[in-house]
């Protein structure tokens, strides 16, 4: 390491800095290679029949990308750099094979809308979680109170079918998630924070790993529901 790393990584405020720029380039090519993944498998007509052909290997997948997030939060202390690299790197491929349905689902139009305005809902409250000097840890406790809302009232839809109640859910989805990259991008700030001056290479790696996964699965919530916000009438 030479010793312009090792300043910097000793600095706080340019390592905030560091980590956020690291965190935003490992969610952007998550991001990419879920897409890439997503068109590939949604193309190939073997992939998908390989992959989501049926409810067992389609329930396979999404207990691996459970698997993959409890083991990167669990055991970030104790694995490796290179470990929360491949794990990042694996969910991401995961999550681009769950999501090739949506080709089917939804024309391309609509996708486009979609992402274009997570990018642009995402990009701004991030912005504001990274300069804000208030503290959002209360209104993230009543967003996680939200998410259990919406998990808890999307799996009693499933039973009752309702359109309204899907749409519904669907717009306090998306302020529910946009809420959540804010506090999520101030609770990586605190992350660094909390190693004052003591933080080695490995450590930042890791850092920015847990901070672009957490800002990902933002990006990634915050797109589907406005996909079934933009789709409700084009699917």
């Amino acid at each position: 390491m030479t010793d312009q790393r090792a300043q910097m990584l000793s600095q706080v405020k340019s390592r905030e800095r560091s980590i956020l720029k690291n965190v935003y380039l490992w969610m952007t090519a998550g991001l990419a290679l879920t897409g890439v993944v997503s068109y590939l498998v949604a193309t190939n007509e073997s992939l998908m029949r390989m992959f989501l052909g049926s409810t067992v290997s389609f329930l396979f997948i999404v207990i691996a990308q459970f698997a993959v997030v409890f083991f990167l939060m669990a055991r970030l202390d104790k694995m490796t750099s290179t470990t929360a690299i491949a794990s990042f790197g694996a969910y991401s491929i995961l999550t681009g094979i769950t999501l090739s349905v949506i080709f089917y689902a939804y024309s391309g139009l609509v996708i486009s809308r979609a992402f274009f305005t997570t990018a642009a809902a995402f990009g701004g409250m991030s912005f504001y979680g990274m300069t804000t000097k208030r503290d959002l840890d209360g209104i993230g406790h009543y967003l996680v109170m939200g998410l259990w809302g919406i998990i808890i009232a999307s799996l009693i839809n499933m039973f009752l079918g309702s359109a309204n109640v899907y749409y519904i859910v669907s717009i306090i989805g998306v302020l529910v998630f946009l809420g959540l990259t804010a506090w999520d991008t101030q609770k990586i700030r605190r992350m660094n924070d909390a190693y004052a001056s003591h933080m080695d290479e490995e450590t930042f790696i890791k850092l920015s790993i847990i901070g672009a996964l957490m800002l990902y699965l933002d990006f990634i919530n915050i797109f589907l529901f406005l996909l079934r916000i933009f789709g409700r009438n084009n699917r």
